[in-house]
């Protein structure tokens, strides 16, 4: 080891060392109980049994977007990632899943791979430096900088440059990423777009949009339909409500009845009668979520309103959608960051905002990548 990564280790340990009451601590609640034992005392957490390709990643939003990369080499893929809700994601794509273990574990933690394919901003320098020792390749791929992080990069870019000596390709998302990735070290840069909008949602019926504006409450929960029926009134459009979970129903449809008693207001089942006529429609059927997108003008996206974590926001942006969302987005924010122009808003601003709904700008999707340049690197060191 170089008297920087020693003197770094060094750090880590002290730093570990200071911090093991705490983590014990944060053990006790049921967020943590799984991750930071695997973590930080490798409980339940072995090294990888097979040597092929090696994908990290953060949080659930990354697993899925190189899902078609996990599923591609499932037979030698390894997944590593940060987040509970990460591990579940990859656990249902395939059993060779570990949390990545605290950085001073990796030299004796990680087994000798074909290839390590870092997702995004997972700038860990000791897994790229261990991983590299261990003869991988080593690549970064839908890299970006954004213009928040983007003074913080560059105050320790020295630490960076480090960090970038052992990657040996990058896959970034724009010019503007490339060139202040090169300003950090990183060499051998390819721009492919994002690959988080690989996989564009599609529609699969035709519907047909009232003249009036086509208001989606899409992916709602509990609470979060009271919430928006009392923020709604007649002069902002049509209102369309399609609940997370079919067996929400017909407590929804109870709910949309009492909401309409004594107001000069229209509503119907979707399953009664399969359009948008009324002022309210209570979407009671599964797989079209999508259709009504195309339809529709405004998305209030359900599960951000409560701590549930959001939804999936690109699925309306690529329709054009103004998008209005709660702000606990903590499961979805690597996709609201491909996205410019949406609104999180507290609870008691819905309606302010459906009131002045000329004002509000239509989201602008960053530009779609492609997985075949990547794919065509991996192939090379197998």
């Amino acid at each position: 080891m170089s008297l920087f990564s020693i003197f770094y280790n060094f750090i880590l340990i002290v730093v570990y060392i200071l911090f093991i009451p705490f983590l014990l601590y944060k053990t006790k609640t049921n967020k943590y109980k799984q991750a930071i034992p695997a973590k930080f005392f490798l409980r339940n957490n072995p090294k990888f049994d097979k040597s092929g390709v090696w994908f990290h990643c953060c949080s659930m939003g990354e697993v899925r977007a190189i899902k078609p990369l996990i599923q591609r080499y499932k037979n030698e893929s390894n997944v590593t990632v940060i987040t509970n809700t990460g591990f579940s994601e990859a656990k249902n794509l395939l059993d060779s899943v570990r949390y990545l273990p605290f950085e001073i574990f990796l030299p004796f933690w990680i087994t000798k791979q074909k290839v390590l394919v870092v997702m995004e901003a997972e700038l860990w320098y000791m897994l790229f430096l261990v991983a590299k020792r261990k003869s991988a390749k080593t690549i970064l791929i839908n890299a970006r900088i954004s213009d928040k992080s983007y003074k913080s990069y560059k105050r320790f870019s020295f630490f960076y440059k480090k960090i970038f000596n052992n990657i040996d390709k990058v896959f970034a998302q724009s010019d503007i990423d490339k060139k202040r990735l090169e300003e950090l070290g990183a060499k051998n840069i390819e721009i492919i777009g994002n690959i988080k909008l690989a996989q564009l949602p599609q529609k699969n019926i035709d519907l047909s949009k009232p003249k009036e504006v086509l208001i989606t409450a899409g992916s709602t929960h509990e609470n979060e339909e009271e919430l928006i029926l009392n923020s709604y009134k007649k002069d902002f459009g049509r209102l369309v409500i399609v609940p997370r979970h079919p067996e929400r129903f017909e407590k929804v449809d109870f709910l949309i009845k009492n909401f309409i008693k004594d107001k000069d207001l229209t509503y119907h089942r979707f399953s009664s009668k399969e359009d948008f006529t009324s002022d309210i429609v209570l979407v009671d059927k599964m797989g079209i979520l999508n259709d009504i997108y195309a339809i529709s003008d405004v998305t209030i996206l359900g599960g951000a309103f409560e701590r549930i974590g959001g939804h999936n926001p690109i699925e309306p942006a690529y329709f054009g959608n103004i998008i209005i969302s709660g702000k606990n987005i903590f499961n979805q924010k690597s996709l609201f960051d491909c996205i410019k122009n949406y609104y999180l808003v507290e609870n008691s601003e819905i309606g302010n905002y459906l009131e002045n709904l000329k004002t509000l700008k239509k989201p602008e999707l960053t530009k779609a990548g492609s997985f075949d340049p990547i794919i065509k690197e991996i192939d090379k060191w197998l």
